[in-house]
């Protein structure tokens, strides 16, 4: 185990060797055997418990253990107001509360490394995890580097937390434990898919359904509803209305237009997508991912090729090859 115990005062070595451990994916059914064998394991380090549990007499330590996590424009007076602020000690409390064991997300996170590391194995995987509180700043949940991995926990405490309240609705659901692996999985997804060169709606589409096919793949599984972050109910609604919504992109000559309104209509995250109609308030935000994502399948059931080979196929190119066809 590589550990930072040695660089720990006394008072934190009895919670260190308790938080900062390794735990390996045991056998999962429905995963190649060569992927379970990929050597893949994250040291956790617990960082909100330990600066939890820590004193202003600590912050040296802390400072000179972590530095990542201190930046040097704030002065140590910041820190040591935020361990006895009452609100961050509340805030602390509750994510102690509702991770009081990180090991199965440590199992789940492995999981997802190990179909990294086999499918890109040139990809750098990272050798430690730290769990932090980040005051809810839910548009930073993960933040993926060569060697590190942060997870904000204060951000996966549960759509009706009450910490969440005054959030929109369409942003606190998203705020579940369930999506963790999923957002690691995403920003994997967002350093290795490269960017449309063309700006019209259908490479967007496209562009975003590379993304998720990638999922496939990396969280074989995972419900398609925690790939897309989706309620089972948005999931149902995409799946029946697919043809309907299909319909209305060709219509309205939509594929093909470079309005840039056309994104936080249909792909960013929003309550609903909107069409215009009465539909609008049943439908589920990002509804042109879940169309790209269609048509990205529907390419690869009729193309074998390497994941790479498919990140490199420009949108359009790869829409026509698609045959692509909505379910009725």
């Amino acid at each position: 185990m590589k550990g930072i115990v040695g660089l720990l005062p006394r008072k934190l070595i009895a919670i260190a060797l308790l938080i900062l451990y390794t735990q390996c994916a045991g056998p999962q059914p429905g995963v190649p055997e060569e992927i379970l064998k990929i050597p893949v394991s994250l040291e956790t380090i617990r960082f909100d418990l330990l600066f939890d549990a820590s004193g202003p007499e600590d912050l040296p330590i802390l400072k000179k253990t972590y530095p990542y996590l201190f930046p040097e424009q704030y002065p140590d007076s910041v820190w040591i107001a935020t361990m006895s602020d009452t609100l961050q000690q509340q805030l602390r409390k509750e994510v102690k509360a509702s991770f009081p064991d990180f090991g199965p997300y440590e199992t789940e996170l492995e999981l997802l490394f190990k179909h990294i590391a086999y499918y890109f194995p040139q990809a750098p995987v990272p050798e430690k995890v730290l769990t932090i509180t980040s005051n809810v700043d839910y548009k930073n949940k993960v933040i993926l580097t060569d060697s590190l991995l942060l997870i904000g926990l204060d951000n996966y405490l549960g759509p009706d937390h009450k910490f969440y309240e005054g959030l929109p609705n369409f942003v606190a659901k998203e705020l579940d434990p369930a999506f963790l692996t999923s957002d690691v999985a995403s920003d994997f997804c967002e350093r290795v898919v490269p960017r449309p060169t063309d700006r019209s709606f259908l490479a967007q589409m496209v562009h975003y359904g590379k993304g998720l096919y990638l999922k496939d793949k990396l969280m074989p599984l995972a419900a398609d509803s925690v790939k897309i972050k989706y309620s089972a109910e948005e999931l149902q609604w995409a799946r029946e209305n697919e043809n309907q919504v299909w319909r209305y992109f060709i219509e309205r000559e939509l594929l093909y237009s470079t309005d840039k309104k056309l994104e936080p209509r249909f792909l960013q995250p929003a309550p609903f997508s909107k069409f215009g109609l009465v539909l609008d308030n049943e439908s589920p935000g990002r509804i042109g991912q879940f169309i790209g994502w269609q048509i990205v399948r529907s390419f690869m059931e009729q193309n074998e090729m390497e994941l790479q080979e498919l990140l490199a196929i420009p949108e359009e190119e790869l829409f026509k090859e698609s045959n692509y066809k909505p379910r009725k």
